[in-house]
């Protein structure tokens, strides 16, 4: 099988071998297999790719999707995220916690380990692509990996380009990601941290990546790059997902992992444009992405369809189980990682839309999992409450699923995805107010979480519910209702809403004991008050005003 497989891809192995960018690189291996067909990447992770005790065996499941797994590293690994220090950026990067730097002489060492890792591996993996759906705005990317998994991973995720596209584009390419996850960082080497690197550097336009095997981290890390990139032309990079309905009317959904981002956004009845980043430009919004990184933990074909059908030939399922007998996915089985994952392209949903373009949004939504039971099903959110709740960007951390743990824990990340900004959240809190002003567009604060009671004593709000009063707010059956201020958060809540029980609109009458829910509110109401008090210093007396108040 191997020796057809080179006979296939001869010409493009020799003919990118030599390629200058590649030389100019430093990569001199002479096994490079360059934007391979899907079978062809299958034929090689079955076959080809080397032992490894931490990894098992790539196999084949019963509906032709490919199982792959990503050794110890089974998510991304933030705190081991670096940005160089250089001149040309320095200035503008949000510093801290979020983007650590590390100096050009480091960045040297960790780019030089990872080239010379990538010249003594068997067989090499270029993918070419796109980054963006909007032609005006695209970039070009090339990966270079180690793992066969990973470039059919990249393949999904990135736009594909044309054969014509591939020989007459991409002599030179935007920004390029050098992936040597199976070799780790060298720990004595300045401002690495453990055996894991992730690094980006603005200056040269390149990532390297060190330690991890994690196919999230290069997606990841092109959306942090948009994040850079794209703010400096105009254009607010987001954290959303994106549909459209009959009549072409847009919907962004913003939320952090666990909140139904990439659930919601393939409805039935709309038409996908996107599950995970969006750029908003002065002509509407567009996909970053070329395919969709959806969680599989407990995924059904009954609550999630659309999801549930792409899972089969050119998809990757990622560190997830499968009954041996029948090789049919156990969804349920979490022994690796409860991160379980599953790629696709874009075209594998039904109703999708290609180009991956739609206009300025009609209805911006913020999904939250709030475990805490507190927040309403749906509000409706002012100017300034927007800007409160997007710089907020809360969602809670289940009880139970770490040692420790008893009650939830409220998690806030700036603009629903503070790991990936690369400038000051601020930044994109003005140019996203500033296109929400511009073009009308309602908003909305969703509750996925409990309702009745904190996580282990009420329910957590179900999918049809939900998808319920998406289906009002879509219709616009939500815009001029009646409201009630909710107490503490200041929230103007529907008093009805069609086929949802009014005990569930309003949380406090869904719980047995309200004084419980008192004190449970005013607690995530304080966890609210002192997370933003790092931003007040950059935000108007409007949007201060705008969260949650205590006597």
């Amino acid at each position: 099988m191997f020796n057809f497989l080179r006979r296939t891809v001869s010409s493009q192995v020799h003919d990118f071998t030599g390629n200058t960018a590649m030389k100019n690189l430093g990569i001199i291996n002479r096994h490079i297999y360059r934007n391979l067909k899907v079978p062809e990447y299958y034929e090689m992770c079955l076959n080809k790719e080397p032992a490894n005790p931490l990894t098992k065996s790539t196999t084949i499941n019963s509906t032709g999707a490919l199982c792959a797994y990503s050794a110890k590293a089974t998510g991304r690994s933030p705190k081991d995220k670096r940005i160089v220090l250089e001149e040309t950026s320095k200035d503008d990067v949000w510093w801290g916690p979020v983007n650590i730097p590390i100096s050009e002489k480091s960045w040297l060492i960790n780019k030089q380990r990872t080239i010379d890792y990538l010249n003594n591996r068997p067989y090499l993996y270029v993918v070419d692509g796109y980054v963006g759906w909007d032609l005006r705005y695209r970039l070009k990317v090339r990966v270079v990996t180690t793992r066969a998994y990973h470039a059919l991973f990249m393949h999904n995720m990135l736009m594909r380009p044309t054969e014509d596209e591939l020989a007459n584009d991409f002599d030179n390419v935007d920004y390029q990601i050098l992936n040597a996850g199976e070799f780790p960082a060298d720990k004595n080497t300045e401002g690495v941290t453990s055996q894991t690197s992730v690094n980006v550097n603005f200056k040269e336009k390149m990532m390297v990546i060190l330690g991890s095997q994690y196919a999230g981290e290069m997606k990841k890390g092109i959306f942090g790059i948009c994040n850079y990139v794209m703010p400096k032309q105009g254009i607010v990079s987001l954290h959303a997902s994106a549909n459209e309905g009959e009549k072409g009317d847009t919907t962004l959904l913003f939320g952090l992992s666990g909140t139904g981002k990439t659930t919601l956004s393939a409805d039935p009845h709309r038409r996908l444009i996107g599950d995970d980043e969006h750029c908003w430009s002065d002509q509407g919004i567009f996909n970053i992405e070329g395919g969709c990184y959806a969680k599989c933990i407990n995924l059904s074909k009954e609550n999630e369809p659309e999801i549930y059908n792409s899972i089969k030939f050119g998809a990757i399922l990622e560190n997830i189980g499968f009954f041996p007998e029948t090789r049919e996915v156990n969804y349920a089985d979490i022994s690796i990682t409860e991160n379980t994952r599953c790629s696709y392209p874009l075209e594998f949903i039904p109703n999708v839309k290609i180009p991956a373009v739609g206009g300025h949004p009609k209805n911006v939504i913020f999904l939250t999992c709030d475990a805490y039971g507190v927040l309403p099903p749906v509000s409706k959110l002012t100017p300034e409450q927007t800007m409160y709740h997007f710089m907020s960007g809360y969602t809670a951390k289940v009880a139970g699923t770490e040692i420790g743990i008893i009650d939830p824990i409220p998690t806030f990340s700036a603009c629903f995805g503070e790991a990936f900004l690369a400038l000051h959240p601020a930044t994109y809190a003005k140019m996203l107010a500033e296109k929400l002003v511009k073009h009308g567009a309602n908003c909305w604060l969703i509750n996925t979480g409990w309702s009745g009671g904190k996580y282990r004593i009420g329910k957590r709000m179900s999918l049809k519910l939900t998808r319920r009063i998406l289906d009002e707010i879509h219709a616009g059956n939500l815009d001029n209702v009646p409201t009630t201020t909710m107490p503490v958060f200041g929230l103007h809540i529907p008093n009805s809403i069609n086929g949802v029980p009014d005990d569930v609109i309003h949380p406090r009458n869904s719980w047995a004991n309200k004084e419980d829910y008192d004190f449970t509110a005013r607690k995530l109401a304080q966890a609210f008050i002192d997370n933003f008090k790092k931003y007040e210093s950059g935000s108007s007396p409007e949007i201060k005003q705008a969260g949650p108040k205590l006597d």
